[in-house]
């Protein structure tokens, strides 16, 4: 068995893996299919000052499934609804992709899990402005990033000079 990449509607991923592994089922093909994968990760965001971990697609788009390729098991995966095709290779032959490529994306996945991602992410010296709070509308450069509390130092220009404050994720936005 090797894995091939399927091009599926974009947010049907968790739909396309359902059908494909009920049409397995109902055409009695259980050996010629191995795992079906729709990698994600976990992310963590903030709404309305709470703070939210929520899952996000890290290929969206595709779904990863491992098979042995032959006109059956290519015509079940090809017609099964909400799936456009398979990645890679000639029209009616796919090309499979490394076992490796496939682990590194289960490695990805399960760090993800281990310890969540947050949604925005900062760089020191990014610039940045000020959309909630006393500096609205104020520039500034990202001085310190600190994940756990959710919360940046920023150095804002105020009367000329360059003045560091401290404000939460949802109150900025990159420019």
């Amino acid at each position: 068995m090797q894995w091939y990449i399927v091009h599926a509607y974009s947010g049907m991923e968790k739909a396309v893996e359902r059908n494909i592994t009920e049409r397995i089922n109902r055409a009695g093909m259980n050996t010629k299919f191995g795992r079906i994968l729709v990698p994600t990760e976990e992310v963590v965001e903030m709404k309305n000052g709470q703070r939210k971990t929520t899952e996000r697609r890290l290929f969206p788009g595709y779904v990863f499934v491992e098979m042995v390729m032959d006109d059956d098991t290519w015509h079940l995966v090809k017609h099964t609804s909400k799936v456009t095709g398979f990645v890679g290779g000639a029209k009616n032959r796919p090309a499979p992709i490394s076992e490796a490529e496939v682990q590194k994306i289960v490695e990805q996945m399960e760090q993800g899990t281990d310890k969540p991602r947050h949604k925005v992410e900062f760089m020191v010296g990014e610039l940045v402005r000020v959309k909630d709070g006393p500096f609205t509308d104020f520039n500034g450069s990202v001085e310190e990033v600190n994940y756990e509390k959710s919360r940046l130092r920023v150095s804002v220009m105020i009367f000329g000079r360059s003045t560091p404050v401290e404000l939460e994720f949802a109150q900025v936005e990159k420019t």
